[in-house]
């Protein structure tokens, strides 16, 4: 009688009517998309911020926290960094192209951050940085802003988006799990969501 009694009156399940599951990765033309919009805006922090989204493939959280000093020393802006990841607590490292440094480059100058300061910091409370909900928040408008399904992408995209057309042009997952900082190659595997797509691929090339 009680079981019954809780269960009739449960509340809905929190993803009722909500779109759940892995976030998709941009394609080249999409991140070209938005990251024309950001420079014809001249908007100096969300390009760098998006630039090094990309580049980094770091989890939001570890985004927002990074310094000037882990990814530039003096002036220059590094081609390489390596972070600790607060997930996992092992190092990873990722490049950091021309553009990208160019963009970092740009937007440190133009707050005169110093090496100890936040890259990203916030813009409301002096000493913090950016949060992860505000991050979220300019992801989404990079989405709507290429007329994209903000349901479907998110914070996450940012993490995947490079590592998957790493692995669609290589099909190297190993340089991937290095890549992500993953400790093992089913994660990996898991987080590009790659079986089925791949094992449909080789179906559709093998004739019989």
């Amino acid at each position: 009688m009680y079981a019954t009694d809780h269960y009739s009156h449960r509340t809905e399940p929190w993803n009722k009517g909500k779109l759940v599951g892995q976030k998709r990765p941009l394609k080249l033309k999409e991140i070209w998309g938005i990251r024309i919009r950001l420079q014809i805006a001249e908007n100096l922090r969300e390009l760098a911020l998006f630039n090094l989204a990309i580049d980094s493939k770091l989890r939001g959280c570890v985004l927002v926290n990074l310094r000037v000093r882990d990814i530039a020393t003096g002036s220059e802006v590094a081609s390489r960094a390596s972070i600790f990841q607060s997930k996992t607590g092992r190092p990873v490292q990722f490049e950091i192209t021309e553009q990208t440094r160019e963009a970092v480059k740009d937007w440190i100058a133009s707050r005169q951050l110093g090496l100890g300061d936040y890259v990203f910091p916030s813009a409301k409370v002096d000493g913090t940085h950016l949060s992860t909900r505000q991050y979220a928040r300019i992801v989404n408008s990079w989405v709507s802003s290429i007329d994209l399904d903000t349901g479907m992408y998110g914070t996450h995209t940012m993490r995947r988006t490079k590592v998957a057309l790493i692995y669609k042009r290589t099909k190297n997952l190993r340089a991937v799990q290095l890549l992500l900082g993953h400790t093992n190659l089913d994660s990996t595997v898991r987080y590009l969501g790659i079986e089925v797509d791949d094992a449909l691929e080789m179906a559709e090339k093998t004739e019989v």
